[in-house]
C-alpha cells in the first residue's frame, strides 16, 4: 500500500510530519524534526515501510525549505507531491476554519489523497536547486534595480539641462557611466578640455564616441552654467550634484558588469538544459528569453497537459460559470510572473515574424481589443506551441496561414504585406474604449446626493393656499 507523509514545513522552527494510511487513518501524527540528516534518518525509520509499501511525501512550497527535504526523500525512493499554498489554505479552512498550525497542516497534507486526489501530481524538478531557475530570477531583479538607477540619473540630469540628454543618450552605456562617475560637474568637464575629453571618450567607448560627442558634452556644460550661473553667483552646488550623480553612475557600472556575467551563465546553463535549441527556435525568443522559459518551466513533462502549462503561466482568464451563464474576467496571474513577462515580450516580437500569430493578432485588434490584451492571447498560443515542441523534441517551424513552411524573412514580409494592423484601427479601438469608460464614469450631477443639506435655511412654515 502507499502511505502518505504530510509535512508542515517551517523556515526556522521544527517541521511536523504525520503519516496516514490509504483510508485516511493516521499511523502517527505530530513528529517534529529539522532538516538534518540524522533526524531525517530517524523519521524514515519511523515510517517502517514493508516490502510492498511505498510512501508519498506531500508538502507545500514553503520558500526554499522544501527543496532539500524533497531531494532527500526522493533519493530514498519516495514520490514527492507539491500542493499550492492557496489550495491547501482553502482545504484547511474547510477542515478547521479558525485554526492554523504546523500540526494541522501535516495532518491535512497526509489526508490529501482522500480530500483532493486530483491535486496530487508527482513533482520531479529541483525547484530553487536548479541553477538556471535561480540565475534568470537574479538577472531579472538586477535589471530592474539598474532601471531604477537609470531613472534617478535621468532626474539628476534634468537639473543640468536637456543638452546632456542629447550628448549622452538614454541608454547610459559604459562611456556615459564612466563620464558621469568622474566629470558630472560642468566646471570639471570644461577644465578637462576638448582634447583630453576626446581621448577619454575614445578609451571608454572603444572608439564609438569621438570629437563630435566631446563637442556636444562641452556645449552641454556651458549651457548648465548659463542656466544656473557660474562661480559665486551659481544658484546650485554643482559639486554636490556631481557627487550624487557619481554614486548612481558607479552603482550602474557594477550592476552592468553583473548583468554581463549573468548573461554568460544563462547562455551556458541554457545550452545544458536545451542542447538542441528547441526553445530558441521559436520566433521572438532571444538568448535571454529562452533561458527564462527553460529555467522557470523546468521539466515540461511534469505537467499533465498543455492546459496545465498555460495555467502555470497565469495567462488564462478567470472563469465564473453557473448553469448557462458564464463570465470570463482578467488573467489569473497565478503562475510565475517572470515567465509571464518573458512570454509577453516574446509574443510581441513573434507576431511580427509568424503569419499565423500575426493573423490572430489582427483579428483580435479588429474586435477593438487593447494591444496588451491581444498580446496576452498571442503569448498563450506561443507558450502552447513552445511546450508542444519541447515535449515532442521538435524544432519550431514557421508556417504561413495555409500551413506552408516558410523562412523568417518570408514570414516578416508576409506579415508586413497581409497582416499589418493599420493606424486607423488602433485609433478606433482606443476611441471606443475611451467612450465606454466615459459612459460608465459618474458625472458631476450624478455625484450630488439628493439628501445632501442645502446652504440656505429651510422654511418649515406652511402657508395657507391662496384663494382663487
Amino acid at each position: 500500500m502507499e502511505l502518505t507523509l504530510g509535512i508542515g514545513l517551517a523556515c526556522r522552527a521544527a517541521h511536523q510530519a504525520s503519516l496516514a494510511r490509504p483510508d485516511g487513518t493516521f499511523v502517527w501524527t505530530g513528529r517534529k524534526f529539522f532538516t538534518r540528516p540524522a533526524e531525517l534518518e530517524k523519521l524514515w525509520a519511523d515510517i517502517a515501510l514493508g516490502e510492498k509499501d511505498t510512501v508519498r511525501v506531500v508538502m507545500e512550497p514553503t520558500r526554499n525549505v522544501w527543496a532539500p527535504v524533497g531531494s532527500w526523500f526522493r533519493h530514498r525512493g519516495a514520490r514527492i507531491s507539491m500542493v499550492p499554498t492557496t489550495q491547501s489554505a482553502d482545504l484547511r479552512a474547510y477542515y478547521s476554519k479558525h485554526t492554523k498550525n504546523d500540526h494541522l497542516d501535516s495532518k491535512l497534507l497526509a489526508r490529501l489523497p482522500l480530500l483532493h486526489p486530483e491535486g496530487l501530481r508527482e513533482h520531479t524538478g529541483d525547484g530553487p536547486a536548479d541553477p538556471l531557475r535561480r540565475v534568470v530570477k537574479i538577472r531579472s531583479s538586477i535589471v530592474k534595480r539598474r532601471t531604477a538607477v537609470f531613472q534617478r540619473l535621468d532626474a539628476h540630469l534634468e537639473l543640468l539641462g536637456p543638452a546632456w540628454y542629447d550628448a549622452l543618450g538614454s541608454n547610459y552605456g559604459k562611456a556615459a557611466l564612466a563620464l558621469l562617475a568622474r566629470y558630472a560637474d560642468p566646471h570639471s568637464l570644461i577644465r578637462l578640455g576638448h582634447a583630453r575629453l576626446t581621448r577619454f571618450l575614445i578609451r571608454h567607448s572603444r572608439g564609438a564616441w569621438r570629437e563630435h560627442h566631446a563637442t556636444m558634452l562641452l556645449a552641454a556644460a556651458q549651457e548648465s552654467l548659463q542656466l544656473w550661473g557660474a562661480g559665486a553667483e551659481a544658484r546650485i552646488d554643482f559639486a554636490e550634484l556631481a557627487a550624487d550623480i557619481a554614486v548612481e553612475a558607479e552603482q550602474a557600472q557594477v550592476l552592468t558588469e553583473q548583468i554581463e556575467d549573468l548573461d554568460e551563465r544563462c547562455a551556458n546553463l541554457y545550452a545544458e538544459a536545451d542542447p538542441t535549441g528547441i526553445i530558441v527556435s521559436a520566433p521572438g525568443v532571444g538568448p535571454v528569453t529562452c533561458a527564462v522559459i527553460a529555467g522557470r518551466i523546468g521539466d515540461p513533462h511534469r505537467f499533465h497537459s498543455l492546459a496545465a502549462i498555460r495555467a502555470y503561466s497565469g495567462l488564462v482568464p478567470k472563469v465564473d460559470q453557473s448553469g448557462q451563464a458564464q463570465h470570463q474576467y482578467g488573467l489569473t496571474k497565478a503562475g510565475d510572473p517572470l515567465l509571464r513577462e518573458a512570454l509577453f515580450t516574446a509574443a510581441d516580437q513573434a507576431r511580427k515574424t509568424d503569419p499565423q500569430l500575426a493573423a490572430k493578432y489582427k483579428r483580435l485588434m479588429a474586435t477593438e481589443r487593447h494591444h496588451d490584451s491581444a498580446i496576452c492571447h498571442i503569448a498563450t498560443a506561443l507558450l502552447t506551441r513552445i511546450a508542444t515542441c519541447w515535449r515532442t523534441g521538435q524544432h519550431y517551424v514557421l508556417r504561413d496561414t495555409d500551413r506552408r513552411p516558410i523562412t523568417a524573412e518570408e514570414g516578416r514580409c508576409i506579415v508586413r504585406t497581409h497582416h499589418a494592423v493599420d493606424r486607423q484601427t488602433r485609433i478606433k479601438a482606443a476611441n471606443t474604449r475611451q467612450s465606454l469608460r466615459l459612459k460608465g464614469r459618474t458625472g458631476r450631477g450624478q455625484q450630488e446626493s439628493p439628501s445632501a443639506p442645502i446652504l440656505r435655511p429651510v422654511n418649515t412654515s406652511i402657508e395657507p393656499p391662496k384663494s382663487a
